[in-house]
């Protein structure tokens, strides 16, 4: 299982080495054997001495060993903390932001270049939702253009747009029948994200294909997040 924690704007540095030294330490305590990722905003980034199978991930950075892009972070950034760990794609890029798919794709070969560990983001809006299965899975795959699937590196967590941060969450039959229509194109470990909290964890962890969460707001308190490892790694 793969159990990965969006800080999204949220925690300052302090916070941040606080409740990843915690999370460390419960990782140890349990021996959890799942991988574990956190990806805090970029001005708490840090070094951190971890378990094995606990990462730190940046949430975004431009393709790019350094330049003049202000506001942004690259290569050289990310580096000076030996981080190789990446979310790529996540829906509040694409449609807030307003990332298009050709910069999203231009982003992955980059850091797939170098070798990184890359979560890929994809998932649809409502609007999607509502025509139904075929335009769900259309529109899923045209999020996948450009991108080598078949990366060793690669995983991919489908994140329905309706779903994040709204406390609506895809019933069992959609992330079921969504994820193993995904699996037919797809080798890379899928993860459901869309308001995971600690109380559907475990009914979403057993549903046949999905092979982890990518967690939002629940994941920002530690002891909840820690509760959803432990819950994943009970199963």
């Amino acid at each position: 299982m793969i159990i990965a924690a969006n800080f999204k704007t949220n925690h300052t540095r302090a916070s941040t080495r606080a409740y990843i030294e915690k999370l460390n330490t419960f990782v140890t305590k349990t021996n959890s054997s799942d991988s574990v990722l956190v990806f805090p905003p970029s001005s708490a980034l840090d070094s951190f001495d971890l378990e094995d199978n606990l990462e730190v991930g940046v949430q975004n950075a431009y393709p790019v060993e350094k330049g003049s892009f202000t506001g942004e972070i690259g290569l050289e950034q990310i580096e000076e903390f030996n981080l190789q760990t990446i979310l790529i794609g996540h829906s509040e890029r694409r449609h807030v932001l307003g990332e298009s798919q050709d910069e999203v794709a231009k982003k992955y070969d980059f850091f797939k270049a170098k070798n990184f560990k890359i979560v890929y983001c994809i998932g649809e809006p409502k609007e999607v939702r509502e025509e139904g299965i075929e335009a769900v899975i259309a529109y899923n795959f045209a999020q996948l253009e450009g991108i080598d699937i078949d990366y060793e590196n690669l995983i991919i967590a489908y994140e329905p747009v309706w779903a994040i941060g709204t406390g609506l969450t895809a019933t069992n039959e959609q992330i079921e029948e969504t994820l193993a229509l995904l699996k037919q194109k797809l080798k890379a470990p899928l993860l459901y994200g869309g308001s995971v909290k600690v109380a559907n964890t475990k009914e979403i962890l057993e549903i046949p294909n999905c092979e982890g969460v990518l967690v939002g707001t629940a994941s920002w308190d530690v002891d909840a997040f820690s509760e959803m490892v432990e819950i994943a790694a009970k199963l």
